[in-house]
């Protein structure tokens, strides 16, 4: 497969994982909102990658950076093989319309349910219900116009395909970034006390992490009851939290009047993905992930790439890959989730036996490796298509006019 020149046109936030992962697959140019880019970290994370690639940044508010955009896009989409865009929200609209204008395809993923997601706020009871209304028929019609004029969407795992189907005429499996199975590996128990001396972590502790960033399709609260009750119990546990929002994170631990909460309940910053976050996965004694809904998510799978046994709410996309792989829980059951740390706990060689088991089906299904080869494939498809096209319009406007 030949390098392909991809633009990956970007409103919000991406990882550098997926920045890194393309820019060894296609001749990269990134489209950015500048005081975005900064602000985020991103922009030092790529300096610091050393990857090869271009970047715009584009100056602006939201609406500013939608206009100049849209504008920069009109005068450059033909310059690339391919558009590769996040999301099927506000996001990929400029894309996907100047992709159609200009002849140029555009290819869309969908790492998130954008509806589920946001009725977690009316859940929540942060909209009135003329409001949660209004935003989903917006969220609806950016879904059915981008997925329409979308060439391809790629959905991250089984559950997401099925919510993109409904909007876009083709959809394929994608996994993002993948996870890297190189650095996401078993620790051994010395290895795991080692880790521990570096990361200035409890060298005797339970340790549950709870890598996700608090946000409100996010459960935190129910992972904070569950390790309270585990602690009633008797195990000796703590619960970190490595997100931009631990503060946050540790304010909530505080407010629910948990007992002794801030002797153990754990925040801080998020540490670097590449460079520094597997260092937790290997040395944590379980991952947590509670949600109210979930597309995937890609932490799961990274702890069971460690050999750390995973516990997750059975909901959402983790309803679908993790069966079998994973201890799951009911939906906001604080209970349940406290008794699964409790049995990891007392049955650590099969809970760790388990995890191995999902290690087998990340390095089949998820690697880093699979999923640029993937990608790429992708992009020439998309490609090839697109001439293919083009070849028989030629030839049929030739026919026509002999």
């Amino acid at each position: 497969m030949s390098r392909r020149k991809v633009l990956f046109f970007v409103e919000g936030f991406t990882d550098i994982r997926f920045v890194t992962g393309l820019a060894g697959i296609a001749d990269l140019t990134i489209c950015v909102p500048r005081s975005h880019y900064e602000s985020s970290g991103l922009k030092q994370r790529v300096h610091d990658s050393g990857a090869r690639l271009e970047i715009v940044e584009i100056d602006g508010g939201r609406l500013a950076f939608q206009a100049r955009s849209f504008a920069w896009l009109w005068q450059h989409a033909r310059s690339f093989d391919v558009i590769l865009s996040q999301e099927l929200l506000r996001g990929s609209l400029n894309a996907t319309l100047i992709g159609a204008l200009r002849g140029t395809p555009v290819v869309t993923t969908i790492a998130l349910p954008p509806v589920e997601y946001f009725r977690c706020r009316r859940t929540r009871g942060q909209l009135s219900a003329p409001a949660a209304l209004a935003g989903e028929l917006v969220i609806r019609t950016l879904m059915t116009v981008n997925g329409a004029l979308s060439t391809r969407c790629l959905a991250l795992g089984t559950y997401l395909e099925g919510i993109a189907s409904r909007y876009c005429g083709r959809v394929e499996w994608g996994g993002y970034y993948g996870v890297d199975t190189t650095v996401f590996t078993p620790a051994d128990d010395t290895e795991r006390v080692r880790l521990r001396q570096r990361r200035d972590l409890p060298p005797d502790a339970f340790i549950v992490f709870l890598s996700s960033r608090i946000s409100h399709e996010k459960d935190p609260e129910t992972v904070l009851r569950a390790t309270a009750k585990a602690r009633t119990m008797g195990l000796n546990a703590v619960l970190l939290n490595l997100s931009g929002g631990y503060q946050e994170f540790l304010t909530l631990g505080r407010s629910l009047g948990l007992a002794d909460a801030e002797s153990w309940v754990l925040g801080r910053p998020a540490a670097h993905p590449m460079t520094e976050v597997a260092d937790y996965f290997r040395a944590a004694n379980v991952i947590a992930q509670g949600s109210l809904e979930e597309g995937l998510g890609l932490s799961p799978l990274e702890g069971l790439a460690c050999g750390t046994p995973v516990v997750a709410t059975n909901i959402g996309g983790m309803a679908v890959t993790l069966p079998g792989y994973a201890r799951l829980v009911p939906l906001r059951d604080a209970e349940a989730m406290a008794e699964q740390f409790l049995w990891i706990a007392a049955n650590r060689d099969k809970a760790r036996a388990q995890a191995l088991r999902g290690r087998e089906m990340v390095e089949r299904d998820w690697s880093r490796a699979r999923v640029f080869a993937d990608l790429a494939r992708v992009f020439d498809d998309v490609v090839r298509e697109r001439q293919g096209g083009a070849s028989a319009t030629r030839r049929s406007t030739g026919t026509a006019g002999a």
